[in-house]
């Protein structure tokens, strides 16, 4: 039986753990299932009348999650800032400690890019 964190069980296996007398370890061994997963299955049942199982709440917030717009305004204020150079202000201003990976992918997730333009002789660059 395949299982994966995050993820319940399917709901046929569950009315069958449900269906089956015996023990908790009985029907544990029988399905090939934990003894805790048995128990609670059954406490469920017992405490809210549901065969379903309940919602999932092992997903972490993101680091980063309420310095979006700061960052944004930080980025297009001074637009040359290095990813390391953005770390180190977002530890002074804010005590916000993150490492470059993290930093890279909250950028990329509100769409904002740190590519610079590429250095040509000023005779070659477009005119704005």
């Amino acid at each position: 039986m395949a299982w994966h964190l995050g993820q319940a069980y399917g709901q046929d296996l569950r009315d069958r753990v449900l269906r089956a007398d015996g023990s908790i370890r009985e029907v544990a061994a029988r399905f090939g299932v934990s003894h805790s997963y048995v128990s609670r299955v059954r406490s469920r049942r017992r405490r809210l009348g549901e065969d379903t199982p309940g919602v999932q709440c092992s997903h972490r917030q993101l680091k980063l999650t309420g310095f979006e717009q700061v960052l944004i305004d930080k980025v297009h204020a001074v637009n040359d800032l290095t990813l390391k150079q953005l770390c180190a202000w977002l530890e002074a201003e804010h005590g916000m400690r993150v490492g470059i990976s993290t930093l890279w992918k909250t950028l990329a997730r509100l769409g904002i890019s740190l590519k610079k333009r590429r250095s040509m002789h000023p005779s070659k660059r477009a005119r704005t």
